[in-house]
């Protein structure tokens, strides 16, 4: 029997738009104003694959790149045309492939309408380089951005950060991909140039005239990937590395093969993990990263499979991408036994502890964000313990997207220590910048801060819930 607070809770999350301040920030995307949803049509799309970003000059150490934030007209399902916010005008953004060692220096024009600020998601990066909320560009400005890349290699992505509407403007298309490469991986034998893939994955709303709608995720039955609707890829029977990304402004996705094969995972969101392992499913929050090597060659050309996700709510499609195996071809590729070498763990000498709530506001430790206040003082090389919980308590039938958080740190990367008060296992492997917790979960998290000073932030992943104001200020101080 549902009690009262789980029936306010399945009002708001399944029907009470006027309740979330994310949905229609710009007075167009609430439920109420939305028009009739475009038929859902799979495979009607090969799926493309982003476009990589050409240098204006390369100098001795730096990279000099230029792009321009504009609107542009995109086909997204199948013959209909939806106007978006884009970088350099693509859906999604152009891909920037970095080196470690060698810096990146992007100069970014503001075409549109509204603010923007732009963030290297699970960068390292100066503070008045992170794209902090306030630190906007209006319509018309510039800035320019500077990205030393000394990291390790791993796959982050750019998107807007702008308080308030960070949540519409990435969902409406500010976001593209950037890849850092360095010695170790290359010397790997994993698969590269055509058969290492991004896939960018993310829900939206298109209604028959071609509108994008920014609305509540249970409003949102379209899954796109690389900016398509559900689109098909056709593969050797070989092995591929593919780099998923949930790039969700509000949702959670579960993925499978829809054959229930395992594929092998490489890297999380830092890059490498120290060895592979075997998945069969990954449930992934906004702005987590996974890399796995899949091996077609155990299906016959002619064959298909299909990429679904199990979290989809029963009036949506599951299907997210299929494959369809087309050809055979030679594979010198592997997955080593060992990949990598990673860090050791953090052991803190302070402990946080950090409270997250969507209702009845999305707030930190009953807080919500303030750029004024500084939540969290640090020191560089300061090493630390923290513990998030999740007090939602969970629903007993979906959809139950805002119920769910997606913590994220900026400037550093942390190790999950405990989920729930186990050790953590394979879901929470290696080097993470974002974490998930569903209702009800606690995790502990350890992280080493620096290595740049200044004022950062952690946040929800989940942007609505960022753009709400569930999101803390961290300053990190010299040492």
């Amino acid at each position: 029997m549902l009690n009262r607070r789980h029936l306010l809770k399945a009002a708001v999350v399944g029907g009470a738009a006027a309740l979330f301040p994310w949905e229609g920030l710009s007075g167009s995307g609430s439920a109420a104003a939305a028009g009739d949803l475009a038929e859902t049509v799979p495979f009607a799309h090969a799926l493309p694959l982003p476009k990589t970003l050409t240098p204006l000059t390369r100098g001795a150490t730096t990279d000099v790149y230029e792009m321009r934030m504009r609107e542009a007209d995109v086909e997204i399902v199948k013959g209909l045309t939806s106007r978006v916010r884009t970088f350099d005008g693509t859906f999604p953004g152009p891909t920037i492939k970095a080196c470690q060692g060698r810096a990146v220096e992007v100069r970014q024009y503001n075409d549109l309408t509204v603010n923007a600020a732009v963030h290297l998601h699970g960068g390292e990066v100066h503070s008045e380089h992170d794209g902090l909320p306030m630190d906007v560009i209006a319509p018309g400005g510039n800035r320019t951005y500077h990205y030393p890349n000394k990291q390790r290699a791993a796959s982050l992505w750019y998107h807007d950060h702008a308080h308030h509407l960070e949540a519409e403007n990435v969902y409406k298309g500010l976001h593209g991909l950037y890849l850092i490469s360095d010695a170790e991986e290359k010397k790997l034998p994993l698969p590269r140039g055509a058969y290492d893939v991004p896939l960018v994955i993310r829900d939206a709303r298109v209604e028959t005239d071609g509108t994008l709608r920014y609305t509540r995720p249970s409003d949102c039955p379209h899954m796109l990937v690389n900016g398509k609707e559900r689109p098909y890829f056709k593969v050797a029977a070989r092995k591929y590395r593919l780099r998923l990304y949930n790039a969700c402004a509000n949702r959670y996705i579960r993925l499978r093969l829809a054959d229930g094969t395992p594929f092998t995972q490489i890297a999380s969101d830092g890059g490498l993990l120290e060895r592979p392992v075997q998945r069969d499913e990954l449930l992934m929050l906004g702005g987590e990263r996974v890399e796995v090597v899949v091996d077609f060659s155990r299906y016959s050309v002619g064959q298909s499979v299909v990429l679904e996700n199990t979290g989809a709510l029963p009036t949506e499609r599951p299907e997210v991408l299929r494959f369809d195996i087309d050809r055979r071809s030679t594979d010198n590729s592997e997955v080593p036994a060992r990949l990598s070498t990673l860090p050791p763990v953090p052991r803190g000498t302070v402990e946080r502890d950090f409270e997250l709530r969507t209702f009845p506001a999305m707030t930190i430790n009953g807080v919500s964000y303030d750029p004024d206040r500084v939540d969290v003082a640090t020191t560089v090389g300061s090493s630390e313990i923290w513990t998030i919980r999740n007090v939602e308590a969970p629903l007993p039938a979906p959809p139950d997207f805002h119920l769910y958080h997606s913590f994220h740190t900026h400037l550093t990367y942390f190790r999950v220590l405990e989920r729930n008060g186990q050790p953590a296992g394979v879901r929470d492997s290696g080097l993470k910048d974002t974490v998930c917790l569903g209702p009800g979960e606690t995790v502990k998290i350890a992280m080493t801060w620096g290595p740049y000073t200044g004022q950062y932030l952690y946040h929800c992943h989940q942007l609505g819930h960022s753009s709400g104001g569930q999101m803390g200020r961290i300053d990190v101080n010299p040492a």
